[in-house]
C-alpha cells in the first residue's frame, strides 16, 4: 500500500520539485503537528493567513454555529445572507468613508481580478500600472501585472496595456496618464523581501492618480488585518485608495478575499453588462462567519497594539554576523542571508528543530517571518533561538 506521502506526490498536482512534504495531522495556536506528533512553530502562518493562529476559539465557534444554520445557498450577491452583511458592515466601519461597498471573493487573486475589471469598467480605459517586483497573484490577469519574465514568459500572451513603474521612485509617476485605468500597488512590497513605501511616495502617487482620473488600488492582501501594527497598512500613511484589496488573514484560516470601494465606483459592475462580475462561492457563509469573528477579535483585543513590540523583539534577538539585514513592518519581516543555498539549508535545519519558515518569491536570499499575531514573547524568544542555531550550524560553501 502506498504511503500518504507517496499518494500526495502521485495524485496532488505539484508546483515545485521540492515541496516541504510535512504531513500535518493537526494544528493549534502557533503550532503545527505532524503524523508522528512532532510540533513545529509556524513562523509564517500559512503565508500570513492565520492571523489569530490555528483554530482560534472565536473563529472555530463562529464556523460551527454557522454550519448549523446554512452553507452555500446561491451565487454571491443574490440573497441577503447575514454572515456577508455583518462582515461587510464591519469592514466598511473600519476602513475609510469612501470604502463602503464590499465585493467578496474566494481569494486574493480573485480580488485583484475583480478590481482590474472594475477599474476598466468605471474609467473606460484599458491601461493598468503595477510596480516592478510586485506580486498580485497567478491567474492570467493578475499574472499580467508581474514584471519578472521568469514567471510570465511560459504563459504569454497575457493582458495587453500593462505598464510597470519602479517602487518608491517619484520620477516614474509621470508614467501615469489619462490613459491609465488604475495603479495597483502594495503599501509594503512583500515578495520582494519586505520593502515599505515612503510616505512621500504614496502621497505623490495619490496626487498623480487624482490628477489623471486614475483609480488607486492598494493591495493589502498580505499587509492587512493588523499585520503591520494597524488594521490596514495604509492607515499609517494617511493616504486613502479608491479600491482596497484584502484576503489571507481576513478569513482567520478559511478562504475569503474582498475588493472594497465606494458605492459609486462599485455600481459600475451592475450594468452594461448586468452581472459585470460573478462568483459562485465568494463570501461563502462559513468563510464570512470566520472572517467576522477574526476581525471582531482583532478590534476588541490588544493584539494589534502588541505588534510593534513583538516586531522589535524579533529584530533585537536576530543578530548574528551571517545575518546581513532584518527588514520589516510589524510582524512581517525578512531576514537577509548570503544566498539561496544558505536560506534553503537554514530552512531545512529549522524544520529538523521544529520551526517552519520560508523564503520570498522575488528575494530568495531572505527568510520570511510572518507568525500569527497571537505569538507570545516567550515563543518569539524560542523561535529566534532556533533560527540563530540554524544559521550558526549550517555549513558555508
Amino acid at each position: 500500500m502506498l504511503s500518504q506521502r507517496q499518494l500526495f506526490l502521485k495524485h496532488v498536482a505539484q508546483t515545485s520539485a521540492f515541496p516541504l512534504l510535512l504531513e500535518i495531522e493537526r494544528a493549534e495556536g502557533l503550532y503545527l503537528y505532524d503524523h508522528k506528533g512532532k510540533s513545529y512553530i509556524d513562523l509564517i502562518a500559512g503565508i500570513g493567513v492565520s492571523a489569530l493562529g490555528h483554530r482560534h476559539p472565536a473563529v472555530l465557534k463562529a464556523v460551527i454555529e454557522q454550519s448549523e444554520k446554512y452553507w452555500h445557498t446561491m451565487v454571491y450577491g443574490e440573497f441577503v445572507l447575514s454572515p456577508q452583511v455583518r462582515l461587510a458592515t464591519l469592514l466598511a466601519a473600519h476602513t475609510a468613508p469612501n470604502l463602503d461597498s464590499v465585493y467578496f471573493t474566494n481569494s486574493g487573486t480573485e480580488a485583484v481580478e475583480g478590481a482590474m475589471k472594475l477599474a476598466k469598467r468605471y474609467t473606460g480605459r484599458t491601461e493598468i500600472i503595477s510596480a516592478y517586483n510586485a506580486y498580485h497573484g497567478s491567474t492570467q490577469g493578475a499574472l499580467s501585472l508581474n514584471s519578472d519574465p521568469y514567471f510570465t514568459q511560459s504563459f504569454r500572451p497575457l493582458l495587453p496595456d500593462i505598464q510597470h513603474i519602479t517602487y518608491n521612485d517619484l520620477n516614474d509617476l509621470n508614467t501615469i496618464s489619462t490613459k491609465t485605468a488604475a495603479v495597483i500597488i502594495e503599501v509594503i512590497q512583500a515578495e520582494a523581501g519586505i520593502y515599505p513605501s515612503s510616505t512621500a511616495y504614496l502621497q505623490a502617487l495619490r496626487k498623480r492618480c487624482t490628477e489623471t482620473g486614475t483609480l488607486l488600488i492598494f493591495d493589502e492582501i498580505q499587509t492587512g488585518m493588523g499585520r503591520t501594527g494597524t488594521l490596514w497598512a495604509f492607515q499609517r500613511y494617511k493616504v486613502v485608495p479608491d479600491v482596497l484589496l484584502s484576503a489571507k488573514g481576513l478569513g482567520g484560516g478559511l478562504p475569503i478575499g474582498a475588493f472594497i470601494s465606494s458605492k459609486k465606483i462599485m455600481s459600475a459592475l451592475t450594468d452594461e453588462p448586468i452581472l459585470g462580475h460573478i462568483t459562485t462561492f465568494g463570501g461563502h457563509p462559513l468563510s464570512a462567519a470566520a472572517a467576522f469573528a477574526t476581525l471582531k477579535t482583532l478590534l476588541e483585543t490588544d493584539l494589534i497594539n502588541q505588534v510593534a513590540e513583538k516586531s522589535l523583539l524579533f529584530q533585537q534577538k536576530l543578530k548574528h554576523p551571517l545575518i546581513q539585514a532584518v527588514r520589516g513592518s510589524g510582524l512581517m519581516l525578512a531576514v537577509e542571508l548570503s544566498d539561496f543555498d544558505m536560506v534553503q539549508k537554514v530552512i531545512a535545519r529549522c524544520l529538523e528543530n521544529g520551526l517552519l519558515t520560508d523564503w520570498f518569491l522575488f528575494n530568495n536570499k531572505c527568510l520570511r517571518i510572518a507568525p500569527p499575531l497571537t505569538i507570545t514573547v516567550a515563543e518569539i524568544e524560542r523561535a529566534c533561538a532556533i533560527l540563530l542555531e540554524a544559521i550558526e550550524k549550517v555549513p558555508i560553501n
